[in-house]
């Protein structure tokens, strides 16, 4: 069967099965119906398939977001692996809940957004995790509170390969019930001074139409979304280059270490609206590598490959892929 990607890749899979419930995925465990190789996935929003999978793909169905604790000050729920990152996003400020909605829009599943650390626009999806409900495939269940999953920039402990036989089942969240916005990103301050006051619905309004005037519809124009990561580089070799190119733009994460967008430096390159063949670097946002029709797995690979050379060869700096590669 094919294997849902939002590259648009015509992938199949030997297997492919998806579960509604915990009880469901125990009973296949018990029966041993999960064969390996397998793969578990969420929309296949962060992957790219080099080619067919020779094994089993799985994908939760496990919905459902339910409140399990509140008082004054904060809400706490807890949200199938299943459901659609940006449905949660959308519910959270439909009942008033802050932190989820510098993340509106961005593509995939619950599950895998804990999996990955999904992040944008000064928000990471962990500032908002309490912790992560798991089984193995051994059928064992555990419960992993937000320290033991070793977040880190689109990391974290189940991106491990010895962490490949866990399924996430749930994610346990807390939002605040208390007004509170992160705006000194980007041009999220320059984009609300359209509206007559700063509110949930406009601040996620304003997201949706700054990633929407970025990045491309996979429906339309098959991509995975930001396919690089940013850098972080030691301060000293960041001030080298601030030397050379003053208008670099960064951000600061500690007294030792600077992040300098992939996407900028791509630009710089030369690349933004290139092809190289049936894929290509988008003409508006040169962090996101886009299937022009036609494109395989391995076409993608090669346009990285250059774009990552190029990207040394200029700047000294390695980018690594954030699109996990399945071959």
């Amino acid at each position: 069967m094919r294997i849902p990607n939002t590259f648009g890749f015509d992938v199949k899979a030997a297997v492919y099965a998806e579960y509604h419930s915990v009880e469901e995925l125990e009973k296949w465990i018990a029966e041993g119906r999960i064969t390996s190789p397998f793969l578990h996935i969420g929309c296949g929003s962060n992957l790219l398939f080099v080619k067919d999978y020779e094994g089993m793909v799985l994908h939760s169905r496990i919905g459902g977001m339910e409140v399990t604790a509140e008082d004054d000050g904060q809400v706490h729920v807890r949200v199938g692996a299943g459901v659609v990152w940006d449905d949660f996003a959308a519910y959270c400020v439909e009942q008033g809940w802050y932190g989820a909605e510098n993340l509106s829009l961005i593509p995939g599943e619950v599950g895998a957004g804990a999996v990955q650390n999904i992040g944008a626009y000064g928000v990471e999806v962990k500032d908002l995790i309490e912790s992560v409900e798991t089984i193995n495939i051994h059928g064992r269940k555990r419960v992993y509170r937000k320290d033991e999953c070793e977040y880190a920039y689109r990391k974290s402990l189940f991106k491990n390969p010895e962490m490949k036989s866990v399924f996430v089942t749930y994610v346990n969240f807390v939002l605040s019930k208390k007004e509170h916005y992160t705006l000194d990103y980007g041009t999220i301050r320059q984009e609300l001074a359209g509206y007559p006051s700063v509110t949930l619905a406009t601040l996620r309004r304003v997201i949706i139409d700054i990633r929407e005037s970025k990045l491309p519809d996979p429906k339309v124009l098959g991509n995975a979304g930001s396919f690089f990561m940013n850098p972080i580089v030691p301060r000293a070799q960041f001030e080298a280059l601030l030397d050379l190119y003053p208008a670099m733009p960064h951000y600061e994460v500690d007294a030792g270490r600077v992040k300098i967008p992939a996407g900028w430096m791509i630009d710089q390159c030369g690349w933004k609206g290139k092809a190289l063949g049936p894929a290509a670097v988008h003409d508006k946002q040169a962090l996101v590598l886009v299937n022009l029709g036609g494109a395989t797995g391995k076409d993608v690979v090669a346009l990285s490959d250059a774009v990552r050379a190029s990207v040394k060869e200029k700047f000294g700096v390695e980018i690594c892929p954030e699109v996990n590669f399945i071959e």
